[in-house]
């Protein structure tokens, strides 16, 4: 059996996504803004496929589909909660424990453990959050995603209807839940799911939020109207003004929502 490949090291992180829209590309984008690491993008939609699905390319195993992160190592990854899992520690996103693991020099087997189940708990909250990304990416196109949204427009209407009136609210009170028992902030700013510092599933969160009011914007300004879920709107605006984020937003190169995961039918939206 010949050995495995050892794939080149290289510079640094490169992601290699669709141009033209954030899609699950940002949630990535954000960790590296937030951190102050800087990455290079691969957005060449002609060789994207063909490279990603190429072992001999990108090493064993080859993916299924984008975002593809190529590690300073020149190994790749995709799937975008295991890259966000991958890299956390890395960038100080794993929660005050869990970053511990980027080197897991000095600790104790009692701390690794206890840092591992802080990395564990941050990747859950990520996940989490992704479903409603993918939840909300189903509402305009419920049947597949290989038609266009126009033959598929009746099945979106009463699926949208139920995201808006059960769906929206549901994963709402659930992060607002997360954010009111946190015990680390229980004297302070309840902004923060895991401990007392940004996480990878506060700026999954946070973009997810940022996602609805582009897509369901009646709907979202009734539900923060009703007061229910104020710390998570209150997270969103946190991480909008944190440093690392505000200047990414502030850069112009922030890619705008249009028509990817998050889109804004004005027919798919209301208050209720």
């Amino acid at each position: 059996m010949s050995p495995p490949e050892k794939k080149a090291r290289n510079a640094g992180y490169t992601l290699y996504y669709w141009p033209g829209i954030p899609g699950r590309g940002e949630y990535i984008r954000l960790a590296f803004e937030y951190a102050g690491i800087p990455y290079t993008e691969n957005l060449n939609p002609e060789t994207l496929e063909s490279t990603i699905h190429d072992a001999s390319k990108v090493g064993h195993p080859p993916h299924f589909a984008p975002p593809m992160l190529e590690l300073p190592s020149g190994h790749t990854i995709s799937q975008t909660p295991a890259i966000l899992n991958h890299i956390a520690p890395k960038l100080g996103l794993a929660g005050a424990l869990g970053s511990k693991l980027a080197t897991g020099e000095g600790l104790t087997e009692e701390e690794r453990e206890k840092a591992e189940e802080e990395r564990s708990a941050v990747n859950q909250l990520v996940l989490t959050a992704l479903d409603v990304n993918n939840e909300a990416h189903d509402v305009h196109h419920p049947i597949a995603s290989s038609k266009y949204y126009e033959e598929q427009k009746e099945a979106a209407l009463e699926r949208a209807a139920d995201f808006r009136a059960s769906r929206i609210p549901k994963f709402l009170a659930h992060f607002e839940n997360v954010l009111t028992t946190n015990p680390a902030t229980a004297d302070g700013e309840r902004t923060y799911l895991i401990g007392k510092q940004t996480t990878t599933a506060d700026l999954v969160l946070f973009h997810v939020m940022d996602g609805l009011l582009f897509a369901f914007p009646k709907r979202m300004a009734a539900v923060n109207k009703s007061k229910e879920y104020d710390h998570v709107f209150k997270l969103h605006k946190r991480v909008a003004r944190e440093n690392g984020i505000k200047e990414y937003i502030a850069s112009g190169r922030r890619q705008k929502f249009s028509m990817g995961l998050f889109r804004h039918y004005k027919e798919l939206d209301g208050d209720e």
